[in-house]
């Protein structure tokens, strides 16, 4: 069995603009198609930024996410974007009002890393 690569990670969303303006205006993805699923009664978003693409999924009744990191549930834990200066990333998303965790380095392979948060609490890790 061979895996290529991931074609695509969804996210379940509570608020439409909040998520638009999140992953789009703050993060850069482009939308690639938006359309209603009314026999699932929500909305799906696809978004691509280089080779990478979500499926953002838009859902106000959905359940809160337990809380981060205390009280976290089975599943996925949190997405890692891989970069090369893990310093101008976070000076960029601190000029657009998201908040970042101070870099630290991972106690096991010594690689810088941090981590900001979507508008429904889903851990975001940079890692260089």
């Amino acid at each position: 069995m061979i895996f290529e690569s991931i074609h695509h990670i969804a996210i379940i969303c509570h608020n439409r603009e909040e998520a638009l303006d999140f992953y789009v205006k703050k993060l850069g993805f482009a939308i690639i198609s938006d359309y209603k699923r009314v026999e699932k009664s929500d909305e799906k978003i696809d978004l691509e930024k280089q080779n990478l693409r979500l499926e953002l999924f838009i859902k106000p009744n959905a359940p809160e996410r337990l809380s981060y990191p205390i009280g976290e549930g089975t599943g996925l834990r949190h997405l890692a974007f891989k970069v090369s200066n893990i310093e101008e990333i976070v000076e960029e998303l601190k000029t657009k009002e998201i908040r970042v965790e101070k870099i630290r380095r991972d106690d096991f392979t010594g690689e810088k890393m941090t981590f900001f948060f979507d508008p429904d609490g889903l851990p975001l890790e940079l890692h260089e």
